[in-house]
């Protein structure tokens, strides 16, 4: 009997940690300058997909690894750890680039206007499926291939 309740009590703690910790890099995120856009259409970030609508994309953590992507009404988001990317000339727009398969989008890069460094999100189990799917389907047909689709970012 003192196992499991020392059990539930060590889960509830760290709940209340995680949770603690989640609001906190939330907070510390939103006080920066997040870029927002109007995107058109149903997309997925990782394993999660969120309606069409107006998003802010901002950095959780100091190093821009965790970016939280969030609607306007807060009632959609979602968190993804990302990894970096250099171009050779900084980016004129901030952009955000999705990776269209047929009618599903994946948010694969978040460009900041003036930057050479963007972020990048690694695909997820369900678009490597999509992608697998489609080379079985027609494994020399190169158009089955991902279609670049860059929705323009803007800031308040």
């Amino acid at each position: 009997m003192a196992k499991h309740m020392t059990k539930g009590l060590t889960m509830l703690l760290l709940l209340v940690t995680v949770t603690f910790v989640t609001a906190v890099a939330s907070a510390n995120g939103q006080s920066r300058n997040p870029a927002r856009a109007n995107i058109p259409f149903d997309f997925a970030v990782g394993d999660k997909v969120l309606p069409a609508g107006e998003y802010q994309v901002s950095s959780l953590t100091d190093g821009k690894a965790v970016v939280l992507v969030r609607s306007r009404d807060g009632k959609d988001s979602a968190v993804r750890l990302t990894y970096t990317e250099n171009k050779t000339v900084a980016a004129e727009k901030g952009t955000l680039v999705f990776r269209r398969y047929a009618n599903h989008y994946f948010l694969a890069e978040i460009w900041t206007a003036g930057e050479q460094t963007g972020r990048c999100l690694l695909k997820s189990k369900h678009e490597r499926a999509i992608e697998k799917e489609m080379a079985m389907i027609s494994p020399n047909d190169i158009s089955n291939k991902f279609e670049r689709v860059e929705v323009v970012t803007f800031y308040r």
